[in-house]
C-alpha cells in the first residue's frame, strides 16, 4: 500500500511517511493511491467483529505487516480503546420510528475525535519508541479535536503538543478541557479569530519543509492520513450492525445503509467516500449548520466561502474551509491531480471554486446535503427527547433533524452519527429547556488551574507559532521545559 498526493506532485509514500507528515510536499493531502474492496463474504464475515477488532482489520488493509506486524497492530488498538465509557467502545442507540443513532463519544474527552485520535497517537508513538525519535504536532482545533489531542497525547516522552483554539467560539467545557492539562508536552494558545482563521499560518508552517524536517513537525488534525483510515471502521461498523447484511447469503444483493453525518471539517465525510469506493453499498447524507458550503456545493455546485464564518450552537462545525473536501472531490474527478491542484490553488487564492458540471454531478451522486439552523437544531433536541427521552448534543441534532424532516421511506435502513455528548454544551441544552445531569468529570473541570497562551488579533501568529515551536525544540534539546511567563498556573 503507497499514498499520494491529491495535487499529483507526491507519489509511492508508505504509511509511516505519512503518518508523519501532514500536507504532501505539493500543498496537497494524502490519498491511498489505491483503495481495496471489500467482497460480500468478507462484509458478512466481519458482522461478528467488536468495534476495535474491526479497527485492527481495517488498518491491516493499510500498513504492510512489514511496519507494523500484525500482532503489534492488534495490541496498539486494543490498548488505545481499553479505556472508553462502554464496552466496544461505541454503542447503538435504538430509538423510535427507525432513529438508529451510532454513538461514538465514550471516549475521554466526550467526542468522536477520541476513537481515531486515541488510535492513531498510539500508533505514533510505537514508531517514535521504535525509532528513538521525537515529534512537534501541531493541531488547529474547532472545538474538540485540540482537547482529544491533548488527552490522548499527554505525558508521551516523545511527543510536543502545540494547540490552538477560537477564544471565545468554543464552549466552557471544550475550553477547559485543554487549557486545564499542565503536563510537560502540553502548550495550548487561544486566537482571537474563526478555526479557519487558525488555519492559514498552521497551513503555511506545514508548507515550510526545512521547519517540518528540522523540528519534526507533524499534524493530528484530520488532514492526518491516518485518522482518516481509522473513521473508516464507523462506517464499517454502522454498515455490518445495521444494514442487515448478516441476514444475506452468497449470492444475495447486498443492503444498503444511509448514513447521516453532521460535518464541519468534512473528514467524517471523506472517510465514507473512501468506504464507497470499497463497494460497501453506503449512502451518504452530509449535514452542516449554518456554516454551508458544503451543503452549497452539492446542492448548487458552488464551493466557495461565506464572507465570515457563522456562530452557531453547534460550534465544532463552524467552519467555511472544508479541507478534507479536497480528498472527496480527487476521488470524484477519478484521482485527477493536476486538476485538483487548479483547483484548490484557486479556491486558497480566492475562496471561490465553482464545480464544473461533471464533477458536481459526480459530488451530488456520492451524497446529499442539507443546511440546518439553529432554531432546526434546538427543534430536533426537543423533538428527540420528547419522543424519546434521549438527549442529544447540537451537533447530533444537525443530523437528526434530517430524520424529522426526511423520514426514511419503507424498507430503508438508516443511521444517524452522534459525535459528541451533551454535557459539552450545557447552553444549547439550557436554551432547548432540557434537563441535563453533567458527569463529574465535566463538573471537576470548573476548579482545576489553566494554562495557556494569548494570540491577539492583528498579530502575526505564523511568526508566534514559529517561535514557539523552535523555543520548544530548544528547550528540550538542552534538557529542560519552555513555558512563557503567561502561561503558568
Amino acid at each position: 500500500m503507497r499514498y499520494c498526493s491529491t495535487r499529483g506532485g507526491t507519489q509511492g509514500w508508505d504509511f509511516r511517511q505519512v503518518l508523519f507528515s501532514s500536507y504532501a510536499p505539493d500543498g496537497g493531502m494524502f490519498m491511498p493511491e489505491t483503495v481495496p474492496t471489500l467482497t460480500a463474504e468478507r462484509l458478512r464475515s466481519w458482522v461478528p467483529l467488536s468495534y476495535p477488532e474491526l479497527v485492527c482489520e481495517v488498518l491491516s488493509l493499510f500498513i504492510p505487516q512489514q511496519l507494523i506486524p500484525r500482532t503489534d497492530l492488534q495490541g496498539l488498538i486494543s490498548d488505545a480503546l481499553s479505556k472508553f465509557a462502554v464496552p466496544g467502545a461505541v454503542s447503538i442507540a435504538k430509538l423510535k420510528d427507525g432513529l438508529d443513532v451510532l454513538e461514538l463519544f465514550h471516549g475521554e474527552t466526550l467526542a468522536f475525535k477520541d476513537l481515531a485520535m486515541t488510535c492513531t497517537v498510539r500508533i505514533l508513538e510505537y514508531f517514535l519508541q521504535k525509532e528513538s525519535r521525537r515529534a512537534t504536532v501541531l493541531v488547529g482545533t474547532s472545538g474538540d479535536t485540540g482537547s482529544s489531542a491533548i488527552c490522548s497525547a499527554r505525558g508521551l516522552q516523545g511527543v510536543d503538543m502545540v494547540v490552538v483554539f477560537p477564544r471565545g467560539r468554543i464552549t466552557p467545557v471544550q475550553e477547559r478541557q485543554m487549557t486545564t492539562h499542565l503536563e510537560d508536552n502540553i502548550h495550548v494558545l487561544a486566537a482571537d479569530g474563526t478555526s479557519d482563521d487558525i488555519d492559514v499560518p498552521l497551513r503555511r508552517l506545514f508548507a515550510d519543509q526545512h521547519l517540518v524536517q528540522l523540528y519534526g513537525l507533524m499534524s493530528l488534525n484530520s488532514v492526518n492520513m491516518a485518522r482518516i483510515l481509522v473513521q473508516l471502521a464507523h462506517f464499517l461498523y454502522a454498515y455490518l450492525q445495521l444494514s442487515g447484511v448478516d441476514k444475506t447469503r452468497a449470492g444475495d444483493a447486498m443492503p444498503s445503509l444511509e448514513v447521516v453525518v453532521p460535518t464541519g471539517g468534512a473528514g467524517n465525510i471523506a472517510a465514507g467516500c473512501i468506504v464507497k469506493q470499497m463497494l460497501v453499498p453506503i449512502q451518504l447524507v452530509a449535514m452542516v449548520n449554518s456554516n454551508d458550503i458544503l451543503c452549497r456545493a452539492v446542492q448548487k455546485g458552488d464551493f466557495s466561502m461565506a464572507t465570515s464564518v457563522k456562530q452557531t450552537m453547534a460550534p465544532a462545525i463552524d467552519i467555511q474551509d472544508p479541507y478534507n473536501m479536497e480528498r472527496v472531490l480527487w476521488l470524484l474527478s477519478g484521482k485527477n491531480g493536476p486538476l485538483v491542484k487548479e483547483m484548490f490553488e484557486e479556491f486558497q487564492r480566492s475562496h471561490h471554486l465553482p464545480l464544473t458540471e461533471q464533477l458536481h454531478k459526480e459530488l451530488s451522486v456520492a451524497m446529499c446535503s442539507g443546511s440546518v439552523s439553529d432554531e432546526g437544531i434546538v427543534e430536533a433536541m426537543r423533538r428527540c427527547w420528547e419522543e424519546n427521552r434521549y438527549l442529544v448534543c447540537p451537533h447530533t441534532a444537525v443530523a437528526i433533524w434530517h430524520h424529522y424532516h426526511s423520514p426514511p421511506s419503507g424498507g430503508v435502513n438508516r443511521c444517524y452519527i452522534a459525535t459528541a455528548s451533551p454535557a459539552k454544551f450545557q447552553a444549547a441544552v439550557e436554551k432547548a429547556g432540557l434537563p441535563l445531569e453533567l458527569p463529574e468529570e465535566v463538573r471537576a473541570l470548573e476548579s482545576k488551574p489553566t494554562r495557556y497562551t494569548h494570540l491577539q488579533q492583528g498579530e502575526d501568529w505564523e511568526a508566534q507559532l514559529r517561535e514557539r515551536i523552535q523555543a520548544v525544540a530548544s528547550a528540550r534539546a538542552r534538557g529542560s521545559l519552555f513555558y512563557p511567563a503567561e502561561e503558568r498556573p
